[in-house]
């Protein structure tokens, strides 16, 4: 994986400093390169296209003390690792980032406990999905000085396709996974038939190719969420991987859905992959597929 990239959001608060932390580790286990970017704010709009692009350079310019503790903060660092500074993260700043770092993952903090309203954080991710790129959400006490061994993967009993930008990330699994275990949440009662479709579609999808098959496990919870938390506790799992729906990836990502709870109470870290929205001609089924909604 060594011709792409992990970008990390950078930042000197506890839940920013976690994630390049882990970022470090991650891309020195998948030697990788790394990037630090660093953003004011995140929006679909840019604010300066109205007020002009001297005003966007000022607030450049004033943030050359951010830029250079940034760098101290990269030369802490085990991997070598690229700063870049924006004031917005725009569609067309993170389709550059994209084009010039082919980034397999990027990396986010949770958002800062007691904030008002939005966060940077959640509007990030809230904006990578126009991109379809896999997020990383680093918990504040995730344990940081080793890679992940043990993989949860939360998946359902419809079929799916990994969507394209998230294909390269079944090297993670194929390097670091020593134990890989496939949970399905049913609601009320047990489903070892909708466990089996489960480990199929996963099996189907390519994401665990060239790995032992995975050791399958079901739940039953009325809440898919608390289900998957139970099953990453019980599996002692470094990290959990939720796959997302095409059309609403990442959508409100850290205010509502599964996915949204998940991420803000999950102690590891959650890996969300975009998948595409059908499967191939031919395979198990043409239905549109979300492990978590």
């Amino acid at each position: 994986m060594s011709s792409l990239t992990i970008i990390a959001f950078a930042g000197f608060y506890e839940g920013a400093r976690q994630a390049v932390r882990y970022a470090d580790t991650l891309a020195q286990a998948l030697q990788t390169s790394l990037v630090l970017l660093h953003v004011n704010r995140a929006s679909m709009f840019d604010p300066y296209e109205m007020l002009g692009e001297e005003f966007r350079q000022d607030e450049l310019r004033r943030q050359t003390e951010t830029a250079a503790a940034l760098y101290r903060q990269a030369e802490g660092l085990t991997t070598p690792a690229t700063v870049e500074i924006t004031t917005d993260l725009l569609p067309v700043v993170a389709q550059d980032l994209a084009k010039r770092h082919h980034p397999v993952l990027f990396v986010l903090g949770q958002p800062e406990p007691g904030g008002a309203g939005a966060s940077v954080e959640a509007d990030c991710a809230d904006l990578l999905r126009t991109l379809q790129y896999p997020v990383l959400v680093v918990p504040r006490g995730a344990a940081v000085q080793e890679p992940p061994r043990r993989f949860l993967i939360a998946a359902d009993r419809e079929p799916f396709l990994l969507g394209p930008n998230a294909r390269p990330l079944r090297q993670l699994l194929a390097t670091l996974g020593t134990a890989v275990v496939v949970a399905h949440v049913s609601g009320t009662t047990a489903d070892d038939a909708g466990c089996g479709a489960a480990l199929r579609a996963v099996q189907t999808s390519g994401l665990v190719e060239g790995i032992t098959t995975p050791e399958l496990r079901g739940y039953v919870h009325h809440h898919s969420d608390a289900g998957l938390l139970r099953a990453a506790q019980d599996t002692q799992a470094d990290m959990v991987i939720v796959l997302a729906r095409e059309r609403s990836y990442l959508g409100e990502l850290f205010h509502r859905s599964v996915t949204a709870r998940l991420l803000a109470q999950s102690p590891v870290p959650v890996l969300v992959l975009p998948t595409a929205t059908e499967v191939k001609p031919g395979g198990p089924g043409s239905r549109k597929t979300a492990a978590v909604h």
